[in-house]
This record gives structure tokens, sequence and C-alpha cells, in this order.
């Protein structure tokens, strides 16, 4: 079971969203970090430090994960608008996820985090692959 789970997930593409990922949080959890050492409101560190991360998502996973080289205006700007209004949901969820889980349930707070980090990953993979940096059959996104 485990080597047919590997199978499907083993890929290239899996991989490098992983990555792309954890080097997404890590753009997030500095540039909040360099902001608050800078003296500012925790309200504009964390919403300059999720820019920040989404823009570093976006890049990764068009070039890296989904190898989505389009270039031409209309589609690039499609694609970022979709891009950006997925990881606005699921922000959205993950908040939700996180009241629920810490706030009413009171769960500790750092597995809250990780079980809506595992859920928002999933959730911004799905329509990354299908439909956002979707290939066309010729090759294209």
């Amino acid at each position: 079971m485990i080597s047919a789970i590997w199978r499907k997930l083993g890929n290239r593409e899996s991989i490098t969203y992983i990555i792309c990922g954890v080097l997404t949080t890590a753009v997030d959890w500095i540039t909040h970090r360099i902001l608050w050492h800078m003296g500012a409101e925790y309200q504009v560190s964390t919403a300059v430090s999720w820019v920040a991360a989404v823009l570093f998502a976006f890049v990764s996973n068009k070039f890296f994960v989904f190898q989505s080289f389009e270039m031409r205006p209309g589609r690039l700007w499609k694609e970022f608008v979709s891009f950006v209004a997925c990881r606005i949901a699921t922000f959205a969820i993950t908040m939700a996820g996180m009241v629920l889980m810490v706030g009413m349930l009171h769960w500790n707070e750092f597995l809250g985090k990780l079980v809506v980090s595992a859920v928002s990953m999933v959730l911004n993979y799905i329509p990354s692959k299908l439909f956002i940096f979707k290939k066309t059959g010729d090759g294209t996104s």
C-alpha cells in the first residue's frame, strides 16, 4: 500500500510542490519576523508577509511545480488572479479552522496550525493543478 501511494505521489510535481510549500512558509515567517523586529504592528507584518508568500508561491508554482511558461499578459493575469483568489479562499478556511480548533475546541495552537496547513496545502494544490496552471492540448498552460 505504501509503495502504491509513493508511486502516485512520488513524482517531480508532488515533490516540488512540497518543497515550494516549505519555502513559501519560510518566506512568510521570515518576512513576518523581519517586519516585527522593525517595529511593525502585527496586522501590518501579517498582511505584508502573506502577500510576499503568495507572490513567491505564484512564481514558484507557475515555473517550477507546474512548469507553466506561458507569458502572454492576458494569460499571466488570469493565472495570477485565479491563484490569489484561491489563496484568499484557503486563507479564510485556515482562519475558520484555527478559530474552531484552537478557539473553540481548545487544541494546541501548533497542532491546529499543522492541521490547517496540511488542509490548505491540499486545497491550494487541487485548483492549481486542475484549473490555474492547467496544461492545454499543445502542452502549454
